[in-house]
């Protein structure tokens, strides 16, 4: 149990980092969400991947329901960042040379 949990956090990091990564611009947000996110979009991916129909019959590592999570965490992601909007930028500040 211990080491499913663990693992789950591992490839939610993973995943939410290649999200953010691939992501163009800056995200304000922090590592908890990124994880959280991350493991959203893998759960979310593989569960997609596998209602369409795919099955993984040599047993190996699964490179299609990852790449789908990575999708998935990005449009999490974005999600994300625009209801909570750009944190720390401060609105109706005077612009340069003011």
């Amino acid at each position: 149990m211990i080491g499913t949990i663990l693992t789950a956090l591992v490839v939610g990091l993973i995943v939410g980092a290649l999200a953010r990564l691939i992501m163009p611009g800056k995200q304000n947000i922090g590592v908890i969400m990124t994880i959280i996110l991350g493991a959203l979009g893998s759960l979310i991916g593989s569960w997609l991947t596998y209602q369409l129909g795919y099955s993984n019959s040599n047993g190996g590592f699964e490179i299609i329901p990852f790449l789908v999570g990575v999708i998935v965490a990005i449009l999490l992601i974005a999600i994300y960042v625009g209801i909570t909007g750009r944190r720390g930028a401060t609105r109706g500040a005077a612009g340069p040379g003011r």
